[in-house]
Parts: structure tokens; sequence; C-alpha cells
């Protein structure tokens, strides 16, 4: 059914799930038997998970020679996760799915049915997301912030959840600085990108190992990393309250002129103050935010540093 797809590697990033790793393991051994696929790979991440869930990669790598395993020597996030995932990457299409269960894998088909109709990149999207308030808003603005910052078509729904050819996976590893950002390297790469509708399961144990200020910490890399739209932002954002300030000033004098005996407000100039001080200082942020990733990426910060590696055939 898929001759075109000799191979399917798997890379799953691994945090806080050592009681779900191997379910879903096992659930990805069982739906490529049942699509027909005699190759594959599967290839576990560990992102300094501070439970035992390297010791339980180790033991999954033992009983399926199938399993390679990579462990951090520190956190460096999902996304450095996956990269370092594809580095080692072997097959024709590469699948990236989450270790907490609520991926629904036995659903694969429908996203290697559309990646055969052309396209180079498939996400699976979720008619009803199974997760926690801030996780939901974290979604809704990370599609928001790819539309706006990076050009995403509006039709496009990602989410952790997609299969990629081979050759859009070797471009998006060239790609070495300490700050990825998953969508903005596809879409940097690719506009050949499709999405199918699948159904999220609820998470088999815990919750999202996002916190709010995770979450803050991802849009800023999104926005800054492959986009200069925000410097752009705060260039009208100054025309729109240099005008504002100059119109106030018109208007301020010709009520003098009219009203000689009329009292300047206090009040109201503060309040301009206030609102220009504000403007300067978030894009004096924004520049620093800039400058401080040129001169951490000159200094060559490595993207993730492997600790341990295991497994393969």
């Amino acid at each position: 059914m898929y001759d075109s797809i000799k191979k399917l590697t798997f890379v799953i990033p691994c945090y806080r799930s050592q009681n779900t790793i191997e379910i879903v393991v096992d659930e990805v051994t069982d739906c490529v038997g049942k699509l027909g696929f005699s190759d594959y790979e599967i290839v576990l991440v560990n992102d300094c998970s501070p439970d035992n869930v390297w010791s339980v990669i180790k033991m999954i790598s033992k009983k399926n020679p199938r399993v390679k395993g990579i462990s951090f020597a520190k956190n460096f996030g999902q996304h450095a996760a996956l990269l370092a995932g594809y580095a080692l990457a072997t097959g024709d299409v590469i699948v990236s799915l989450d270790d907490d269960g609520q991926v629904p894998v036995d659903e694969l088909n429908l996203l290697l049915d559309k990646l055969c109709e052309g396209f180079d990149v498939v996400y699976a999207y979720y008619e009803e997301i199974q997760r926690g308030l801030i996780r939901r808003f974290g979604t809704f603005m990370a599609l928001r912030m790819g539309e706006i910052m990076l050009g995403i078509p509006k039709g496009i729904k990602g989410s952790s959840f997609f299969v990629a050819r081979k050759y859009i996976v070797d471009e998006m590893i060239r790609y070495t600085h300490p700050y990825p950002y998953l969508a903005g390297l596809v879409f940097r790469t690719t506009k050949n990108v499709a999405c199918v509708m699948t159904h999220h399961r609820a998470r088999l144990e815990g919750s999202s190992g996002y916190s709010f200020r995770g979450l803050l910490s991802l849009w800023i890399n999104g926005f800054t990393a492959f986009s200069v739209k925000p410097l752009e932002i705060g260039t009208y954002c100054g025309v729109v309250a240099a005008a504002m300030g100059f119109i106030f000033a018109v208007v301020t004098i010709v009520r003098k002129i009219l009203n000689p005996a009329m009292v300047a407000g206090w009040a109201s100039v503060i309040s301009v103050l206030l609102v220009i001080g504000g403007i300067i200082l978030i894009m004096l942020g924004l520049i620093g935010e800039y400058v401080g990733r040129i001169y951490i990426c000159i200094n060559d910060a490595p993207q993730y540093v492997i600790k341990e590696e295991i497994g393969g055939i």
C-alpha cells in the first residue's frame, strides 16, 4: 500500500514518562505491523528526565533491537530532542510523536495516505484537545504566532504528531544553533504542507511538562528565531506613538491659544510618557533578545549534548 516508503523512523522525546513510554513503543510496533512495514526504527530521546525513564529506554532497547536510545547531559527541550533523534534517522519518512500516549498512533495511516498524495510534511490536528486550559491556550497562541510571524497558511493546524520526508528532515538538522523551533524549520524548508484531523486521547498519566513559563519561552523563541517581524511591529508602534504625541501637542497648543487661562494637565502628560516609555522599553527588550541570541550563537553554544547512546541495528 505504501510502495514508495521503504522504512519508517519514529522519533519520541521522553520526559517524565517512565510509566508510559513502553506502552507507546508497543503501540508503535503494533501499528507498523498492521500497516505492513517490515523495516522501521524507533529513536527515544531522554531529555535529562528526572525520573527513571533512561533505565526503561535501555530495557526496551535490549528487548527490541530496532529501538535506539539517546540520553542528554541536561535538559535542552523538546525541539532539541527531536532534532537529535532526526540526526540518527535512516527512514524514508520520519514520524514525530509524544511519549504520553495522547497521540493516536493507530491513525498514522491517515497521515501517510496524505503524504503519498505528494506532500512533504503532514500534521495531525485535533478536533477536541484533551489538555488543560494553559496548554490549550498555548496551542492557540502558537498557531496564531505561526500565522503572523512565520507566514504559515491559516488552513494549516500543526501538532507534535506529524510525518516528514527524509530530505526535509535532513535540511532541518542543518540548523545547529541553540534555539531550534520546529515549525520555523519546517516552513522555511517547504510550503508543501498538509494536515489531517485525528482524535486526541487523554494522557495515560500525569500532566503536561509545559508550564506557562515554558510556553512563554517557547513563544519568544518562535518569533525571534526565524522572524524579524517583532522589530517591524515595534517600528509601527513607534510611528503610531509619535503620531499620537504630535497630534496631542497640536491639540494642546490650539487649546492654549483659544483659552490662555487653561492649565496643562499633569495626568495627561504622565500618561503619554508612560505609553511612549513602555513602547521604548519593550523594543529595547526585543533588541536585547536578538543581540543576546546572536552572542550565544557566535559562542557556539551547543544545541544539545549527548551523554549516552544505545541500541540500533
